[in-house]
């Protein structure tokens, strides 16, 4: 079994930055490629960002609302996958939630349904 437990998530003002983590155990770390998915009040899971595998150079990926203001990143020696989050903005206020997959790799690695597992998520409230 894969647990997934994601920390990091807190109450910011806009502007601020935060970084959450995602610490994966249960099976070798290498063999997934990683995401981040959000779900906002109200609204669906949406992606967020994800990171391929490293027999996979590593590539990323993001939803064009983060880009330039997010960052994926993944220690595999610590098992441990990031998102480093800058200039906040109230619409990102949400719950973080992250994945872990074996999809081969490609464009799949965004989407919801090819995940394998997910953690319980944590929340990032971004108040104006």
């Amino acid at each position: 079994q894969v647990l997934l437990e994601e920390s990091g998530g807190g109450s910011v003002q806009t502007g601020d930055s935060l970084t959450l983590s995602c610490v994966v155990s249960g099976r070798p770390f290498s063999n997934y490629a990683m995401a981040w998915f959000r779900q906002a009040p109200e609204k669906s899971r949406e992606f967020v960002a994800a990171i391929e595998r490293p027999r996979s150079d590593g590539r990323t990926y993001y939803t064009n609302a983060v880009k330039g203001r997010f960052t994926i990143s993944r220690d595999n020696a610590k098992n441990t996958a990031y998102l480093q989050m800058i200039s906040l903005q109230p619409e990102d206020t949400a719950v973080y939630y992250c994945a872990a997959t074996s999809v081969f790799p490609g464009a799949l690695v965004m989407s919801a349904r090819a995940m394998d597992y997910w953690g319980k998520g944590t929340l990032v409230t971004v108040s104006s």
